[in-house]
Parts: structure tokens; sequence; C-alpha cells
């Protein structure tokens, strides 16, 4: 419900995962193959010294200074700039207001309900329920208006289609409280939590 990236997220992810990949099976050639540690020895040789005549090339004259180092350092500064963009990119979408109208009253003004009510509301309502292993409740902007998205995570052998209608049963009551029908997206999640987590039971 978000405007995080996903799709770079997961490219990102791809490339860095195939990199770290890459590095720890030529790390594995270089301390198990001693043909590989000697062709590894060469090749950093040569770009060493290939390196070197770069830098000397590009010295500022009369100097023993190169100017490859402030483009090196513009670089960094690029990456480090790509970088807070991509993380202020992610989880975006949050919203703190769940209703904003108009009073139709004599009196001018507006009625505004924070997210914060329905949200705690909603984890208040699901908080002590022994069949459920974790409740999150979270108000986002969908095309200009707020809906809500509840994850709940069921217990082992929990009957979805009836937490599904009991979840909505909330939302509906919910919805008289505040005067104002809210979109809802209800997510049932499992995880190690739900399936490892044993309900209470009254004998």
């Amino acid at each position: 419900m978000n405007s995080t990236p996903r799709i770079l997220n997961r490219i990102l992810i791809g490339i860095l995962g195939a990199k770290l990949l890459a590095i720890g099976v030529l790390l594995i050639l270089l301390a198990a193959v001693p043909a590989a540690a000697a062709w590894w020895h060469a090749l950093s040789a040569g770009v060493w010294a290939n390196m070197r005549g770069v830098f000397e090339r590009t010295r500022f004259p009369g100097r023993q200074e190169s100017w490859l180092w402030i483009v090196i350092v513009v670089l960094l500064v690029l990456v480090i700039a790509l970088m807070v963009a991509w993380a202020a990119q992610q989880g975006k979408g949050r919203t703190d207001l769940l209703v904003a109208e108009e009073d139709p009253g004599d009196v001018p003004g507006n009625v505004r309900i924070g997210s914060g009510v329905a949200e705690q509301a909603l984890r208040a309502a699901l908080a002590d329920r022994p069949d459920l292993a974790g409740t999150t409740v979270a108000t986002y902007e969908i095309r200009g208006e707020p809906a809500l998205k509840i994850r709940v995570q069921p217990r082992q052998g929990v009957a979805p289609h009836a937490l599904a209608a009991e979840v909505s049963a909330l939302v509906e009551a919910l919805d008289v409280v505040i005067g104002k029908q809210t979109p809802v997206l209800i997510h049932l999640a499992s995880g190690a939590r739900s399936r490892l987590g044993r309900a209470e039971r009254v004998r």
C-alpha cells in the first residue's frame, strides 16, 4: 500500500547478492587453489601498476597530487546522495490523518480525526485474543484518501475466513463510530511465530 520502490529494491538486493556471492567464491578459490592465488597476485600487480601510471599522468602541473582524487571524492558524494534519496523512499505513503471533513453546521470549521485513533482502537480490540500471534495496524494514503492496513498473524489451526469476518466486523463498527467508511486491507500473514506458537486452551 505504500510507495516503497519494491522492484528497485529487489534489483539492488539481487545485484548486491550476486556481488557477495562472487566475492565469496573468489575468496574460496584464492584460499584453496594455488593457481588462482598466483593469478590473483599477477592481476593485482598489473592493475596497481596501471593505476600508478594513471595517477602520474593526471597530476596537477608542477605538483605531485592527482586531480583524480577530486573526481573520486565527487563520485563518492554522489553515491552517498543517491543512497540517502533511496533510503528516503522507503516506507513512504504513511499518513497521520484518517478523517478531514468540513463541518456542515452553522459555525464553519473542519473535523479532523488522527489515524492513531483507529490504529489504537483496532489494536486494543485484537490485543488479548489468544488465536492471534501478532497484530499491526497502519494508515496509508492511497490516491489522496486514507486507508487502513490491518495485518494479523493467526495461530496454527485458526480458520482464516472466520478471522477475516471478525476483523471486518470490527472495521464496520469503527466506521459507525467515526461516521465515515474507510478503505481497509486485511492481510492474514503466517510466519514462524504463528506456526510454532500455540493458542491458550481452557479445559
